[in-house]
């Protein structure tokens, strides 16, 4: 599976789109604005998009999903349903944070542990990993060793947990028991700042490190 990160919106978010390299099948992992940018990308790498993918619902995220599904028709996966209340208050979190107005939207898949999703010939497994927000989850692509992981986990540091139904000990159990058990080698995209790997924020991440007990 081959990936490519598009940064959007002020916030810097890592909107993801990644490809099966056999069927150019894809997927854009959350679309948080800037679609020229993003269409852009889809066209530079000429792959169709059949489905977009969320870990959550905050507004740069999530906040380009709905225009993004429409002008491309295609599908709408994730996040878990705990995330709904965060999707019904886009508008409410743009206002907040300076974004232009979104649509809601209502997924048309809820994802939860343990289920997968797949991209042309390619499967990612599902880990719910609340804490961040409620129904954040994580896309998993075994074969690559590749992690998509929202804004549970950053190099050097953790996804805030005080918004609303942020939980901090949720969040750091997320990250220990789903996630560091995946292996050391895996790199993970966060939804912001640069990749590193698990192994790498087991030993030296001041909030999650093994060293922290």
């Amino acid at each position: 599976m081959k990936y490519r990160i598009i940064p959007v919106t002020p916030f810097q978010q890592n909107c993801s789109l990644i490809w099966c390299e056999e069927t150019r099948k894809a997927a854009v992992v959350d679309p948080g604005g800037d679609l020229e940018k993003i269409r852009e990308a889809i066209n530079e790498e000429s792959v169709v998009v059949e489905k977009i993918l969320l870990t959550h619902a905050h507004i740069d995220h999530a906040g380009g999903t709905a225009k993004l599904a429409k002008e491309l028709s295609i599908s709408i996966v994730g996040p878990h349903e705990d995330d709904n209340f965060w999707i019904v208050g886009l508008p409410q979190q743009a206002q907040m944070f300076g974004f232009p107005a979104p649509e809601t939207f209502i997924p048309d898949q809820w994802l939860t542990d343990g289920d997968q999703v797949s991209v042309g010939n390619q499967t990612l497994a599902v880990l719910h990993c609340p804490g961040h927000t409620p129904g954040h989850v994580v896309f998993f692509h075994a074969p690559s060793g590749l992690a998509l992981v929202g804004d549970v986990l950053f190099q050097g540091s953790i996804g805030r947990t005080d918004f609303p139904k942020g939980d901090h000990a949720t969040l750091i159990r997320s990250i220990r028991e789903k996630l560091f058990p995946l292996g050391d080698k895996v790199e993970f995209v966060p939804g912001h700042g640069p990749m590193s790997t698990f192994g790498h924020e087991r030993k030296t991440n001041p909030f999650v490190s093994d060293h922290r007990g």
